[in-house]
């Protein structure tokens, strides 16, 4: 079965860390632009940093450059997302999706999974 599984999510304080994961089973994620999405309770789904297969394009949303870092190793079958200086309006579920493209709009393809809830409260 194709799927990306997510991990990593928690309560924070704010000015916190995280590092969320992103772990794909039944296929093989280096082929693949992987990006990262975040839906907040009454917000439309948001995109927020994205790869491409080899690692070495990245891009960020405006509201997370120079917090949010993307990597990944493909050896492991694995794409991260290593979160600092959190901020309550960080608050969502965070999903993976592979991608089209590393660039605004993030246009994800494929299934989603069930997400890893992020909460930045004091």
């Amino acid at each position: 079965q194709v799927q990306l599984v997510e991990s990593g999510g928690g309560l924070v304080q704010p000015g916190g860390s995280l590092r969320l994961s992103c772990a794909a089973s039944g296929f093989t994620l280096d082929l693949y632009a992987i990006g990262w999405f975040r839906q907040a309770p009454g917000k439309e789904r948001e995109g927020v940093s994205c790869i491409s297969s080899s690692g070495g394009t990245t891009y960020y949303a405006d509201s997370v450059k120079g917090r949010f870092t993307i990597s990944r190793d493909n050896a492991k079958n694995m794409v991260y997302l290593q979160m600092t200086s959190l901020k309550p309006e960080d608050t969502a579920v965070y999903s993976c999706a592979t991608v089209i493209r590393v660039g605004a709009p993030m246009i994800p393809i494929g299934s989603w999974g069930q997400g890893t809830q992020v909460t930045v409260s004091s």
